[in-house]
């Protein structure tokens, strides 16, 4: 064979098929799989804040019950001592605050609310269940129970 008839027989240069979209590549396998673990990570920290917090929206849904029938009686402020007891039990489970009583547990109060604010109303708020006449108005113990309420940490 002559030169010129081995060159006749040479195809010209062909660039390779593309390739298709599937499988992915390694990188993509890795980059699908971090996706899918940070979201099912924030599917679980989402989970996990709401069963933490629950209480507190049950909490201020009661609240909201005993802020409705409302009334300047020692009986409605021992219900909202008693919720107020309640959420303190579950905000702070090892250190037993619904065993409180009286000063120690307007201090309690007090201590949870903000260090900064003044006993006095607190006060009247936990005596105003054994007082037959209670000085400290409902709307104003509901606000502050509210408040209370919101600014506990668990």
């Amino acid at each position: 064979m002559t030169p010129e008839a081995l060159l006749a027989d040479l195809r010209d240069i062909h660039p390779p098929t593309p390739g298709g979209f599937w499988p992915p590549a390694p990188g993509w396998w890795l980059l699908a799989l971090l996706l899918l673990l940070g979201c099912l990570a924030i599917i679980y920290m989402a989970w996990r804040r709401y069963q933490r917090t629950r209480w507190r929206q049950q909490a201020l849904r009661e609240l909201q019950a005993l802020a409705a029938r409302a009334t300047a009686s020692n009986h409605w402020f021992a219900e909202l001592n008693s919720l107020l007891k309640r959420c303190a039990r579950t905000a702070a489970e090892g250190q037993h605050p619904q065993a409180l009583t009286g000063d120690a547990w307007a201090a309690y109060l007090t201590a949870a609310a903000r260090p900064d604010q003044q006993q006095a109303p607190w006060a009247l708020l936990v005596t105003a269940a054994w007082q037959p006449e209670p000085e400290l108005p409902p709307e104003e113990a509901v606000t502050m129970a509210g408040a209370w309420i919101r600014g506990l940490s668990c």
